[in-house]
């Protein structure tokens, strides 16, 4: 099936705190480093579905855009 992610923002300003893993429930932070999180720009890139933080799927181009805005 597909992989899907939800994007968790930070309540107070919005900003990107990490990324859910929805199988699992597994908690990504954005961190170039960490394994999972290396593996989920792959999983994107190769067509995974993101969720923003209202739950909302996002378009394939709204992904590939997101992804610009990755550390």
């Amino acid at each position: 099936g597909v992989i899907m992610y939800l994007v968790i923002n930070n309540p107070k300003d919005e900003e990107i705190l990490c990324v859910k893993r929805l199988q699992d429930s597994a908690f990504i932070p954005l961190d170039s480093a960490n394994r999972d999180y290396q593996q989920f720009k792959q999983d994107l890139a190769a067509g995974a579905e993101l969720q923003d933080a209202d739950g909302n799927t996002m378009t394939p181009e709204q992904v590939q855009e997101f992804l610009t805005t990755l550390p």
